[in-house]
């Protein structure tokens, strides 16, 4: 890691080393000689980075959960029909979950809601997915937005598990919002 880099970009490199040794080793086998081996970088150098190997893995749920929040926010601004724009919120969930459970059965770690390390990021993860989509149930002209949204969530979490949940989240979706909001485009 060069010295001209700015801090951000060192960070990156940890919590990018930190994501390839959680895939390979899970947040318990995982060190922090492993994360500094795997960024190319010295102990101390991560260490200036993260307090820990705690912290480097709740800045790294952090951001892949941040990363899901801000694909669904574009999604929900964009000028698109309302069931479109609620599709593809949906999409920015399930994709999060798929993308972790794909790359190691250890990455789905970060999503675990329990977890003492991760259980806060993923409350107000589905927390602010959840007002997106209420924000979206409205102008939608659905009659329970609050309601709507959580069966919304519910059936991506449904679908989390089956190995052809991104064939099924459009066609489910279609059906659900068919029920909520009415036809659509």
């Amino acid at each position: 890691m060069s010295e001209d880099r700015p801090t951000g970009d060192r960070l990156t490199v940890v919590l990018d080393a930190a994501y390839t040794c959680l895939t390979k080793y899970g947040v318990r086998r995982t060190t922090m000689d492993d994360i500094a081996g795997e960024a190319g970088v010295s102990r101390s150098a991560v260490y200036l980075q993260v307090r820990n190997k705690d912290d480097a893995f709740r800045r790294l749920a952090e951001r892949l959960h941040q990363q899901a929040l801000d694909r669904a926010r574009r999604a929900a601004a964009a000028d698109a029909p309302p069931a479109a724009r609620i599709r593809d919120i949906l999409v920015a969930k399930l994709d999060l979950v798929l993308a972790l459970v794909g790359d190691s059965p250890h990455a789905a770690e970060l999503l675990d809601s329990k977890a003492r390390l991760f259980g806060d990021i993923c409350h107000a993860f589905t927390a602010e997915l959840r007002t997106i989509l209420v924000d979206q149930f409205t102008l939608a002209g659905a009659a329970h937005p609050d309601q709507a949204a959580d069966i919304a969530i519910t059936l991506v979490i449904g679908l989390e598990t089956r190995p052809d949940a991104a064939e099924l989240l459009a066609p489910a979706t279609d059906a659900l919002l068919r029920g909520l909001i009415g036809p659509h485009d």
